[in-house]
């Protein structure tokens, strides 16, 4: 692998990665990591322009499920609920992480394309 393909995987596993920055404190860190590394470097990195963008939507769309499900706590089924978006987000974006690892594209499930 040249240089510059190994750069590519890395950038694009780092846009699925900082879907997790959420977790660390950070409002909005999921869409905002992503949508920064996206749009610094979509120009020059096609690897980076997909993944970004398909990090973006997913994240995007996993924001809006949790806020849905944190408004099903008020009828109880969001304690379920909430949970479960939670833990498939993480799963999700560690497994995205891991396939951009090595160097494939990522197509995730569930997600609501906003960003084309």
């Amino acid at each position: 692998m040249t240089d510059q393909v190994k750069s590519s995987v890395n950038w694009g596993m780092v846009c699925h990665l900082a879907g997790l920055t959420t977790y660390l404190g950070i409002p909005f860190g999921n869409i905002i990591a992503p949508l920064v590394l996206w749009l610094l470097k979509k120009n020059s990195d096609p690897v980076v322009n997909s993944e970004g963008r398909e990090s973006l939507n997913f994240n995007i769309s996993f924001t809006i499920y949790g806020i849905i499900a944190g408004l099903l706590c008020y009828v109880l089924i969001g304690f379920v609920v909430l949970p479960v978006v939670l833990i498939a987000h993480i799963v999700l974006v560690v497994q995205a992480t891991l396939k951009a690892n090595k160097g494939q594209s990522v197509r995730y499930p569930f997600t609501l394309r906003f960003v084309d």
